[in-house]
C-alpha cells in the first residue's frame, strides 16, 4: 500500500504535521500510524474504587493513542522559547515562537475559543523571585485544561478522520530506507511512502533508538529530571497562580549548584500516576471547569541530571530510580514534608490527620530510600526557597508524591528541516530529542509539513 506521507505516531506533533498537509493540500494520501488507541477507546481503568492502581494494560491509555500522552494533561500550550525545547536552534526563535501562535490559533478555532491566556509580562513577581534566589521564566501560557484539551483532540480528530487513513492499535515494527522511499511493517502488512515523519513521543524512545541504530542515524544522549510532584491547599500559591496560571520558577541549589525547577503546575488539580515502558510515575492534572476543581495545588519540582563519557543511558539512570520506587510503594510514594525532614517514614494515619487531604492514593513511605541525596537535598532546598515567596509551601502536611520523572529522547541528528541523513525521513516531537513540550512539539509538526508542501 502506497502513501505519499506516512507519519508515525498520532501525539501533537503527527496530529499537527496532518492537519497542515491536507489542509494545503487536500490530494495528499497520507496514513498516520498509531501504536495506541483512538480517542474514544482511550480509558485508564484506575478508578479509586475498584482499581486503585496501575494494572499494565498492554496499550497504557494515558501515555499513547490519539492525542499522545498530552491527551489527558492540564493542556497548557507555553508560547516561549525560553523552556519546552531547542526548536529555535533548528529554525530560529522568531519563527518558532509564529509557529506555536498558529498552533494557539487552531486550538482555539477547534474548541478553545474562550480559555484564558497567561503572562509573565511585566508581572511584579519576577522582582520578587529575584529577591529571593529565584528565577521567574519568561512565557504566554494558554491553559484549556484536561477537559477542553479533550474537545479540541476530539474535534481535530473528527477533521481529520475522513481526510487520511488512521491505523489504531498498530505498532510499527519496523522502518526501512528502500531506494529513495520508505517501507512501514506493521502487523502483517507492508507500506511504503514517499515522505515519512516519526514523531513517536517520549514512549517512543526506545523504538527511536532502535530504528537510529537500524539507520545508522548519529545520535547523542540527553539529559533526564528526576523529582517530586508537591501537593498543598491551593490558596498557599493562589498569588501566583490567578496571575500567572503555570509559574516555572528555577532555584540554584547552595550545596551543589545544581538547579531545580517547578514543571507542570496545576492550579486545584489532582495528582495522577501513569505507565511509562511497565514504570508507574506520578504526574498531575487540573480542569478548566470549576465543577471539576479540588481543594489543592500540584506542581513538579525536578532536578535535571546530564551525563558524560562513558555513562550515557540518562534515562535507564531514571528507570532505576523509578523502579526502586515501585520495588518499596508498589507503585508511587507520599510522604509529608515534615516526615521527610525528620528522617522518618509516612504513614496513613499521620496523612490522615494532615491538612493536605491527598488527591491520588499512593503508599505512605519514605522518598530518602529511593531518591539519591544530592537530588533530595536539591529538593528540600527549594521547597524553603519557594517557602519565602509562597509562605506555607515548606509546611509539614505538604505532601511530596514520588517518584517523577521526565524522560527525553536522545537527541537524532537532524538539519534545519528536521531532516535526517535521509532525505524526506523527518523526526519531529518529543520523540526527537529537540521538544519537551505540546506546543514545541505541535509547532515543528506544522514546519516538516510545510517543508514537504514546499
Amino acid at each position: 500500500m502506497n502513501y505519499d506521507v506516512i507519519i508515525i505516531g498520532a501525539g501533537p506533533g503527527g496530529i499537527f504535521s496532518a492537519y497542515e498537509l491536507l489542509h494545503k493540500n487536500d490530494k495528499l494520501k497520507v496514513a498516520v500510524f498509531e501504536a495506541g488507541h483512538s480517542l474514544e477507546k482511550r480509558k485508564c481503568p484506575i478508578d479509586g474504587d475498584k482499581v486503585k492502581n496501575c494494572i499494565g494494560c498492554k496499550s497504557c491509555s494515558i501515555m499513547s493513542g490519539f492525542g499522545g500522552a498530552g491527551a489527558f494533561s492540564d493542556g497548557k500550550y507555553n508560547i516561549t522559547n525560553d523552556f519546552g525545547g531547542t526548536l529555535y536552534e533548528y529554525i530560529g526563535k522568531s519563527k518558532a515562537l509564529e509557529l506555536m501562535k498558529y498552533v494557539d490559533e487552531i486550538n482555539m478555532a477547534y474548541g478553545g475559543a474562550g480559555t484564558k491566556m497567561y503572562s509573565t509580562a511585566g508581572t511584579k513577581f519576577n522582582k520578587i523571585c529575584l529577591q529571593n534566589k529565584l528565577k521567574l521564566l519568561n512565557a504566554s501560557v494558554r491553559h484549556l485544561g484536561t477537559d477542553i484539551n479533550y474537545v479540541v483532540l476530539e474535534n481535530l480528530y473528527n477533521d481529520l478522520k475522513n481526510r487520511l487513513d488512521f491505523y489504531f492499535d498498530t505498532p510499527v515494527e519496523k522502518l526501512e530506507a528502500v531506494d529513495g522511499k520508505y517501507r512501514i511493517f506493521a502487523g502483517d502488512e507492508v507500506y511504503e511512502c514517499d515522505k515519512c515523519i516519526v514523531s513517536v513521543g517520549r514512549s517512543g524512545s526506545k523504538w527511536m533508538e532502535k530504528v537510529c541504530r537500524e539507520l545508522e542515524i548519529p545520535t547523542k544522549s540527553n539529559r533526564v529530571d528526576i523529582g517530586v510532584r508537591v501537593e498543598l491547599p491551593a490558596v498557599i500559591f493562589s498569588h501566583l497562580t490567578d496571575e500567572l496560571y503555570e509559574s516555572k520558577i528555577v532555584y540554584r541549589t547552595e550545596k551543589f549548584e545544581d538547579n531545580v525547577r517547578t514543571f507542570c503546575m496545576n492550579p486545584n488539580g489532582a495528582v495522577v500516576s501513569e505507565n511509562t515502558n511497565g514504570i508507574i510515575t506520578v504526574n498531575g492534572h487540573s480542569y478548566e471547569d470549576p465543577a471539576k476543581h479540588t481543594e489543592n495545588t500540584n506542581f513538579a519540582l525536578l532536578v535535571a541530571k546530564h551525563f558524560s563519557e562513558p555513562f550515557k543511558d540518562s534515562n535507564g539512570y531514571g528507570e532505576s530510580i523509578a523502579r526502586l520506587s515501585n520495588m518499596l510503594g508498589g507503585g508511587v510514594i507520599v510522604q509529608r514534608f515534615g516526615d521527610l525532614v525528620r528522617g522518618r517514614r509516612s504513614n496513613k494515619a499521620r496523612i490522615e490527620e494532615g491538612l493536605v487531604r491527598p488527591t491520588m492514593a499512593a503508599t505512605p513511605g519514605d522518598l530518602s530510600l529511593v531518591l539519591p541525596k544530592r537530588i533530595l537535598d536539591g529538593i528540600m532546598e527549594m521547597i524553603y526557597a519557594l517557602d519565602k515567596i509562597a509562605p506555607g509551601t515548606a509546611n509539614d502536611d505538604t505532601l511530596l508524591y514520588g517518584v517523577e520523572v521526565k524522560f527525553y529522547n536522545m537527541e537524532v541528528a537532524l538539519d534545519e528541516n528536521l531532516e535526517t541523513k535521509y532525505k524526506g525521513l523527518y523526526v519531529i516531537g518529543d520523540g526527537s530529542g529537540v521538544t519537551h513540550s505540546l506546543s514545541h512539539a505541535s509547532a515543528s509538526g506544522v514546519y516538516v509539513a510545510r517543508r514537504i508542501l514546499n
